[in-house]
């Protein structure tokens, strides 16, 4: 490593130059060319309605051009940053290769239209993953978290293996596109066991709870491998119930069950958040939350919503772990944070979630029925109050400008969201069912009430109070004991 060096207290930090690897040239090169190709297939095919197919094997579709301008956009960042970071690694070329491999075959199971190629690009893409969860060879707690994230995708790639061969001897056919054409002729037990093995599939690879072990364990991973996990990995659970959705969304039972799977990973994933002192578990957590409400915007029929949050979270999380080494520094606070905002906080808070609530009905039109829609109206609505009162307690702001200028501040994302989905649901419109939102249900109500008194619990601070829910918060987001570092000599060898 070369450079010039900074100051970090008594600390000299040489600055590093980008690896000189021909490798690490020619796929960062190769993804950013692939990104390009990307926007040019989604500009034909909004533009002339053109279709690429392999009858039976291949078709680039929406969600198929969606998927790979994302995934090839976040891979190109991260092999980009990866250039400097990974700079002095002895296995830098080996790494560049499998961020590439795991590129490709993400945007093959995009693609795929047959069910043994998007089988295999499922599995391929868990064992690329498995392989930079355990890069960094000598070090038994990597090595552990590699073999044991590489279970739990041969355990998803099983469960999708027996799930496809299922549908596609109930049907007949190979292809996705006839399974899916034919899913309303499917006896019904043979529909349930395909929708458990869909649900269970997506579950694992999405690290929903019971399943989020794998996630909180893979932090041994190199900090860029980490991101590139929300490239279409982590949250292939959303792509796969979206390619789907016709097996299911007619079924309010099942919809009302993937509502439920994904309010109880959304709320214990937040829940984790708080107890976890270390910046990456912590990031690991937050990412279990965000993929329970990925799922849950499936089981509200929103499928083009889910596909958005993937988008918007990729986005967010990947930057949030490529700069998670500037978070740890040995430093005193400076700042204090108001714990009791008054009423013109509350004032503000409010008006604020209220205006958030109504543009985003009036940019999507999603809540104005009184649907499954008004449940994602209210969690936009909760999430503005969230984050409005988040900045008032971090920040000492004018009296006059908290009024009028921080609602425009907290609401405008809001506006970006809206329009973003809407364009995310005019891309997918050729996609079966991306947009079948469902009768409001007692489970949606009751949800809805868990969600509201979760929000109030954290707010008002009464999660603080029980040690006993400390205590069991903490063992859950505890990792695999063998992927820990334990003792000072482990960190010096490491």
């Amino acid at each position: 490593m070369t450079g010039q060096s900074h100051s970090n207290g008594s600390v000299q930090l040489p600055e590093t130059t980008p690896s000189s690897s021909v490798v690490s040239r020619a796929t960062t090169a190769g993804v950013w060319a692939l990104f390009l190709l990307s926007l040019t297939t989604i500009a034909v095919s909004v533009w002339d309605g053109y279709e690429w197919y392999l009858s039976g094997y291949v078709v680039v579709d929406g969600l198929t051009t969606v998927v790979w301008a994302v995934v090839t956009f976040f891979s190109g960042i991260v092999h980009s940053y990866s250039r400097r970071y990974m700079a002095g690694d002895a296995r830098i070329d080996r790494f560049f290769g499998r961020m590439f491999a795991f590129t490709l075959v993400v945007m093959v199971m995009a693609a795929a239209d047959h069910v043994v190629l998007f089988a295999a690009a499922w599995l391929g893409m868990g064992l690329a993953m498995a392989s930079l969860i355990g890069h960094v060879r000598g070090w038994e707690q990597a090595r552990v978290a590699g073999s044991l994230a590489r279970r739990y995708f041969v355990a998803s790639s099983g469960l999708l293996v027996g799930t496809l061969a299922l549908l596609a001897w109930a049907t007949g056919t190979s292809s996705l596109s006839g399974i899916i054409a034919q899913t309303g002729s499917l006896p019904s037990e043979f529909a349930w066991l395909a929708i458990g093995g869909l649900f269970l599939t997506a579950m694992v690879q999405s690290a929903l709870f019971p399943f989020h072990n794998w996630l909180l364990s893979s932090m041994t991973a190199p900090t860029p491998a980490s991101a590139l996990m929300h490239a279409g990995f982590v949250n292939a659970g959303g792509i796969l119930l979206t390619r789907f959705a016709p097996v299911f969304a007619d079924v309010s039972f099942a919809m009302s069950l993937l509502v439920v799977v994904g309010a109880t990973s959304a709320l214990l994933g937040q829940a984790l958040l708080l107890v976890r002192p270390d910046t990456k578990r912590k990031l690991g957590a937050s990412t279990v939350a965000q993929m329970g409400f990925m799922i849950l915007q499936c089981g509200l029929g929103f499928f083009a919503a889910a596909i958005t949050h993937l988008v918007l979270h990729g986005f967010y999380k990947a930057y949030l772990f490529l700069s998670s080494g500037a978070t740890v520094e040995q430093t005193a606070p400076t700042g204090t944070v108001r714990t009791d905002l008054g009423l013109r906080g509350l004032v503000v808070s409010l008006g604020a979630a209220l205006v958030g609530g109504a543009l985003f009905v009036a940019i999507t039109g999603k809540g104005a029925k009184l649907d499954s829609g008004a449940f994602l109206v209210l969690v936009v609505v909760l999430t503005t109050l969230h984050a409005t009162r988040d900045v008032l307690k971090r920040s000492q702001l004018p009296s006059r400008f908290e009024l009028v200028g921080l609602p425009l501040i907290v609401v405008v994302p809001i506006a970006v969201y809206g329009f973003l989905f809407n364009t995310v649901a005019a891309l997918l419109a050729d996609v079966p069912m991306t947009h079948a939102p469902t009768e409001l249900t007692v489970v949606h109500l009751a949800i809805g009430a868990l969600f509201v008194g979760s929000y109030l619990a954290v707010e008002l601070g009464w999660h603080r109070s029980s040690k006993r829910l400390y205590v069991a918060l903490l063992n859950l987001s505890q990792p695999a004991p063998e992927t820990v570092l334990t003792s000072k000599e482990d960190y010096d060898d490491a």
